[in-house]
């Protein structure tokens, strides 16, 4: 028994953040029901190279435990199929700008007439609501709109945005969040409800303390790089050879820590390194006499150092590195599935460990359609009806 065995998900969601979201459903038992555009399905179905056989690399990263049915939301048989599904859905999912499903009639309103007990989750850019509640929005725009990119770069180069869509995926993040708090509600009031989550609000809410400098001094925090704005020495350097490492001096015990492990506790008697706070505001002249210490041996010398001495550091990885680190391993985040045309696929793990009811990937994502007769026929239709249904483009 996982934690979600017995609740289903309408997924009508494509890209990023809705899939994520009910990826995450999906990984917990959710019987998570794919709804896609007949004869083309889901835009990331094409978005490669590269590709594994035919199916897209991205698709497959965020699409598993999922059956795909294809229908045609714009039919009034596919509205009608769409709300007999609905009828005994737990919960929808919905990623259409703003006012879409209004106009295919399958928006919270019309849905909750079937279903009072339904959790109903819109995910966009803006939110249901305000003046930009109808613009596009795709996850750089987006870190650029919710200040993150003005945060992320070096101090003198360009802004940044994050290596991952970290919009998109957040927001499918906090959407499964808002679902499982409903569904606990659900439990205690009976009825369902309407959840909006908008990528620009996620991002302003993880500024957190970067909006609390800002809050306090009036003044836009600046890029540092990689480093951090209220702690030092709390970033890369690079060793010898030119690989580069992560150092996390986060207090003073780690302080006194760091300079008996790199053989520099003259530093401990220096008045503008003495506590964080002179750290901080000399973080420059730090910086560059720790990168002149560090290029004397390799980042691996450095690492072995550091750790024996409990200082937190960290290699920076690459994603081969990542694949082959035996923590990782350890704790399965890396997994195996076969999957119907693309055989053997690789796939990230599951991150939230439960003792009794853990999840797993028991479904590859699937193949546009995959499963729309075998859905079908549990709402009550034929096959004669099902091939009748294709014949007609419904689905």
């Amino acid at each position: 028994m996982k934690a979600l065995s017995g609740i289903r998900a309408l997924d009508l969601t494509r890209a990023l953040a809705g899939p994520y979201c009910s990826l995450m459903l999906g990984d917990y038992g959710a019987d998570v029901i794919k709804i896609e555009m007949p004869g083309r399905g889901d835009d990331t179905r094409g978005w490669g190279p590269p590709y594994v056989g035919d199916e897209s690399a991205y698709f497959l990263s965020i699409n598993r435990n999922k059956r795909s049915l294809t229908l045609n939301l714009k039919s009034p048989r596919g509205k009608e199929i769409f709300m007999g599904l609905a009828k005994n859905a737990d919960v929808v999912v919905e990623n259409f700008t703003p006012g879409v499903v209004d106009r295919l009639g399958i928006d919270y309103e019309s849905v909750k007439k079937v279903n009072p007990r339904v959790v109903y989750c819109s995910i966009s850019g803006f939110g249901q609501t305000g003046p930009y509640r109808e613009k596009p929005a795709y996850d750089q725009m987006m870190q650029g709109l919710g200040g993150i990119m003005s945060l992320t770069g070096d101090p003198d180069g360009e802004p940044q945005k994050m290596g991952v869509a970290l919009a998109d995926i957040g927001a499918g993040m906090m959407a499964a969040y808002g679902i499982m708090t409903a569904l606990f509600h659900r439990e205690r009031a009976g009825t369902g409800q309407n959840i909006d989550v908008s990528m620009l609000d996620l991002q302003v809410a993880w500024l957190t303390y970067q909006a609390g400098t800002y809050f306090a001094t009036g003044a836009p925090p600046p890029r540092v790089g990689t480093a951090h704005p209220n702690l030092a020495p709390y970033q890369a350097f690079r060793g010898a050879g030119g690989k580069r490492f992560n150092v996390a001096v986060g207090n003073e015990r780690f302080w006194e820590r760091f300079c008996k492990a790199i053989g520099r506790e003259d530093l401990l008697a220096a008045p503008q390194y003495a506590r964080n706070s002179d750290r901080v505001r000399n973080r420059g002249q730090l910086a560059a006499l720790l990168q002149d210490e560090f290029n004397k041996s390799p980042a691996s010398h450095w690492l072995r150092v550091l750790e024996d001495a409990g200082v937190p550091c960290g290699p920076i990885n690459d994603l081969a590195d990542v694949f082959s680190d035996a923590q990782v391993l350890e704790r399965d985040m890396l997994l195996e599935v076969d999957h119907p045309s693309a055989g053997r696929i690789k796939q990230t793990g599951i991150p939230i460990k439960f003792a009794d009811s853990p999840g797993s990937v028991d479904r590859p994502p699937p193949t546009l359609g995959q499963h729309s007769a075998e859905i079908l026929r549990e709402l009550g239709l034929t096959g004669a009806e099902v091939e009748e249904l294709r014949r007609e483009g419904v689905i």
